[in-house]
């Protein structure tokens, strides 16, 4: 099963999306929008730059 994107309200009535993966875990989570557009322009961006981005290990 692929991942998928979920939308959901908070307890402050803010809009907020999580990335689950395929087995259901939770990968990701999105900061709290006022409004569900925002939360799904969020998601947009995310779809739009990931799949190209490169890793920072700034462990190092």
């Amino acid at each position: 099963m692929a991942g998928k994107f979920e939308v959901y309200q908070d307890k402050k009535g803010e809009y907020r999306f999580r990335l689950k993966a395929g087995n259901g875990q939770v990968i990701a989570t999105g900061e709290g929008y006022t409004t569900k557009k925002a939360c799904m322009n969020g998601i947009e961006s995310i779809r739009k730059n990931a799949p190209g981005a490169k890793l920072d290990d700034q462990t190092a």
